[in-house]
Formats: structure tokens, C-alpha cells, sequence
């Protein structure tokens, strides 16, 4: 029995095997997960319809359980049928979880996207999280910090 916000096995296990430098990929509904899987990745599908569970539903699952140092998106287009004129809403909404968690400091880092799914399929990648989410550009790529001893 656990009382950990985190409960899910297959997670647990996933984080339980990544180190320092390790990655989790958190993906939205339409990131082709199946297809640009990383070799060591687990894929996790939490899609059980759209919505749910969300994106920020499980950054809020796993801050408490892993450390983080450095945090990546899926930059946006800024034209064309999906362009963006500012910053995707969800990621003021990363940031707020990032501040309530004590990473006040903590930057998004916008990466292009075809190099982010070139980032989801590398060897560093422990666990890919496939959600349900529904608003665009909410790809979030954790890296994983250390846990300082006494």
C-alpha cells in the first residue's frame, strides 16, 4: 500500500531503474509514441480518453516522486494552421507546478519539433507517458536530477 501521490506500478518501476541524466517524456494525445519510441523507454499509455489524464496531471503525480533539473517542450509553430503568436497557455501552467513544487527556478527549454522527437528517441529516455491530453504543444521532457544524501 502506498501513500504517495504516485501509485502506478508500471511508472514506479520505470523511475525506479532511471538515474541522474535519465529522461521522462511526458506526451500528449497526439505525439506519436508507438512510432519515435526511445530503445530503453518504457511507453505507459494513460490515454484513457481525450483529456484524461492530462499532462499536468502527471507532472504533478511525479514531481513529488523524482528530481528534476532541467524541463523541455515542443517548441510551437508561429504560422500556418497551428502557429501560435505566444508561449501555449499549458506551459504557464507547467510553471505554476514547477513553482508549487520548489522549482521556482526552473526554465522551459523550447526544443524544435522534429528535434524533440528525435530527443523522445534517445537512449536517455526511461519512460515515455502517452496521456490524453488535448491542447497542442503540451510535450514535456523531464530530466532527472539527483537526490542529495544527509
Amino acid at each position: 500500500m502506498l501513500k504517495s501521490r504516485l501509485i502506478h506500478p508500471q511508472l514506479l518501476d520505470a523511475i525506479g531503474r532511471a538515474g541522474h541524466g535519465s529522461q521522462v517524456l511526458i506526451a500528449d494525445g497526439n505525439y506519436p509514441a508507438a512510432t519515435k519510441l526511445g530503445p530503453n523507454a518504457r511507453l505507459v499509455h494513460l490515454n484513457l480518453s481525450p483529456g484524461l489524464v492530462s499532462c499536468t496531471q502527471v507532472l504533478e503525480a511525479l514531481l513529488p516522486a523524482v528530481p528534476v533539473e532541467a524541463a523541455a517542450t515542443m517548441d510551437y509553430a508561429r504560422t500556418g494552421p497551428y502557429g501560435l503568436s505566444e508561449d501555449p497557455p499549458i506551459w504557464d501552467e507547467y510553471r505554476g507546478i514547477f513553482r508549487t513544487a520548489g522549482y521556482a527556478d526552473l526554465k522551459l527549454k523550447p526544443i524544435e519539433r522534429f528535434a524533440f522527437y528525435e530527443a523522445g528517441e534517445s537512449p536517455d529516455v526511461a519512460v515515455t507517458i502517452q496521456t490524453g491530453e488535448q491542447r497542442i504543444y503540451a510535450n514535456l521532457l523531464l530530466t532527472l536530477g539527483v537526490v542529495m544524501g544527509d
